[in-house]
């Protein structure tokens, strides 16, 4: 089995592409341990020394380091980990459960809301999710978008650049309601 790597804009994250699908459908984000435990890959990659988030894309998993580690000496045992765990044949979650973030516009969204969603699915996903993140829409609001960052989107210091100048461009241009968008 060969994994590939990836740098990613935030120098905590690094993107791991083992060559083969995670999720079938969505995301999954894990923030601490306690989370992780409905993943044994997750799980797994939270055992190691200065792990401090792991984001799990349609083909890629994007692991972020403590403030402390070092790429280093991590990369090996986290790549050790991923392939570890893809040769028992193990499943990403147990029970087939995970929860999987969808953007996707549901009957029940309003119209504005409905175009969010869908510029979002198919403008911003596809060129966070190559970064190894992903953007999740939580709200809309008095002409204010609210989206959620996650994997290597969180925290990164460029993700306030992408909000204002790339995604709140995008959806002003399209959607005249939209006057602001904000991270939550």
């Amino acid at each position: 089995m060969f994994i590939q790597t990836e740098q990613t804009p935030n120098p905590a994250t690094l993107k791991f592409l083992p060559g083969r699908a995670v999720m079938a459908r969505g995301t999954a984000n894990f923030t601490d341990a306690p989370a992780a435990r409905i993943s044994p890959l997750a799980e797994r990659l939270f055992s190691l020394t200065n792990v401090s988030g792991v984001f799990f894309g349609a083909d890629f998993i994007t692991v972020t380091k403590q403030e402390d580690g070092d790429w280093y000496h991590l990369k090996p045992a986290i790549l050790a980990a991923i392939m570890e765990h893809f040769t028992t044949g193990q499943p990403v979650f147990l029970n087939g459960g995970g929860e999987a973030a969808d953007t996707a516009a549901d009957e029940e969204d309003d119209e504005i809301v409905a175009q969010i969603k869908e510029l979002l699915e198919t403008r911003v996903r596809p060129a966070v999710a190559q970064d190894g993140g992903d953007i999740i829409f939580h709200d809309f609001d008095d002409g204010v978008v609210y989206l959620h960052m996650q994997g290597s989107c969180s925290g990164c210091p460029s993700s306030t650049a992408t909000l204002k100048a790339g995604i709140e461009n995008m959806l002003r241009h399209y959607i005249p309601e939209v006057v602001e968008v904000r991270a939550i």
